[in-house]
């Protein structure tokens, strides 16, 4: 009973072991880090993606301009916008990142990367991976870095998401066994987990920060969760300074709003969908996703984001003008510093502060009632002037 279905079910398995396995091999094959400083110029890609993405995408990369003007006029910084990421384009190639973006996307060492829509069961279109999903496995950006920080309320969190693996993986190539059957995959991989465990230890010590807690489901999910699980627990070992801590992604969502715990958490490293959930919930404390951006890192490649979509339904609205680029811009400030402009991360780190606190001179509230994104680029960039 059910041969046929099982055989099919069970090649198509075999080529998703193949491939992963092929993946792993390229992960191992790449040993260090790119050294902006050996770089005599360094490339920032601006790709705006589609919804709002284009507009709050632009905003940053202008504020961007502005702090990195005597670079960009030395030579020392190149800005190119690459476009073709929107969901039209994409379906038309029917390809997550079609082949002449991606190539675009590989002469530059950094990105900057606006929301992209992602199809989903029963919207009528074609079923193509996330844009980026696909550019995370691309580029092998297998860390994503997110901080979340409310001071007032004492919170100063850091999660280390592992980006290539889990859930997310082959998301897009699960199997419909029967009718009545699906079936979706999980991958965890040594080189996987250990390297992204590593960064969040190295990040904890440069830091001062004297915990990390591991996040997983390894009393249920024994298999893919355990071994991460394990591997984390062997990383955290080399780091006898700090301490590491255990906790059920369940458990952990209760205690993120649990005031007498949240302040002890400092550092997280923990799988791609739990995550990407936990990330969420954890943005909410300081105004929500639209406040909170994402570095996306490996070893050759960094991308920077906002954790939010493309948030189609303003665009249709006629309200994108007034979209919140406030995620884009914290996005931008991870970035100068992962390029090594420590001194220009921090003027906008201190000036989106004083722009986006509760008592700021200028509002943006996605709707006529409040400020357009242009507007709120302005006023942050007056905000650096008086900086200076």
């Amino acid at each position: 009973m059910y041969t046929k279905e099982i055989e099919a079910a069970a090649e198509h398995f075999k080529k998703l072991l193949a491939e992963q396995l092929e993946r792993n091999e390229n992960i191992k094959s790449v040993k260090d880090f790119t050294d902006y400083e050996a770089l005599d110029t360094i490339v920032i890609g601006v790709c705006g993606g589609d919804g709002i993405g284009p507009i709050i995408t632009k905003e940053a990369a202008r504020v961007l301009e502005f702090l990195l003007k005597k670079d960009v006029e030395a030579g020392k910084i190149e800005f190119r916008v690459i476009d073709g990421l929107t969901i039209e384009n994409r379906i038309a190639h029917m390809k997550a990142i079609p082949d002449d973006v991606l190539a675009e996307l590989k002469k530059c060492h950094v990105i900057l990367k606006g929301p992209t829509t992602t199809p989903q069961a029963g919207d009528g279109l074609p079923n193509i991976e996330s844009a980026n999903v696909a550019m995370r496995k691309a580029l092998d950006l297998f860390a994503n870095v997110r901080p979340v920080k409310v001071p007032e309320e004492g919170i100063d969190w850091t999660f280390f998401r592992e980006n290539t693996e889990g859930a997310y993986a082959v998301g897009s190539k699960g199997v419909h066994v029967t009718d009545e059957l699906a079936m979706d995959f999980v991958v965890t991989t040594t080189e996987g987990t250990q390297r992204v465990a590593k960064l969040a230890y190295d990040y904890a010590k440069r830091n001062g920060k004297d915990r990390v807690s591991i996040i997983q489901k390894a009393n249920v999910i024994k298999t893919t969760d355990g071994k991460f699980l394990n591997l984390c627990r062997e990383i955290g070992k080399e780091y006898p300074d700090i301490i590491t801590d255990e906790w059920y992604i369940d458990i952990m969502t209760a205690k993120l709003i649990d005031k007498k715990r949240r302040t002890d958490f400092k550092v997280f490293v923990l799988p791609n969908l739990y995550g990407d959930i936990i990330t969420d919930e954890a943005a909410e404390f300081q105004g929500g996703v639209g406040t909170a951006g994402s570095a996306n890192l490996g070893k050759q490649y960094a991308m920077f984001e906002a954790i939010h979509g493309s948030a189609p339904r303003m665009v249709k609205e006629g309200r994108a003008q007034y979209a919140d680029p406030c995620s884009m811009l914290r996005a931008a400030v991870m970035l100068l510093s992962h390029i090594g402009r420590q001194e220009e991360s921090d003027r906008l780190e201190k000036a989106l502060d004083i722009c986006m606190a509760p008592d700021a001179a200028m509002k943006i509230t996605g709707r006529a009632d409040g400020c357009t994104c242009e507007e709120f680029g302005n006023y942050v960039m007056q905000t650096l002037t008086s900086l200076q």
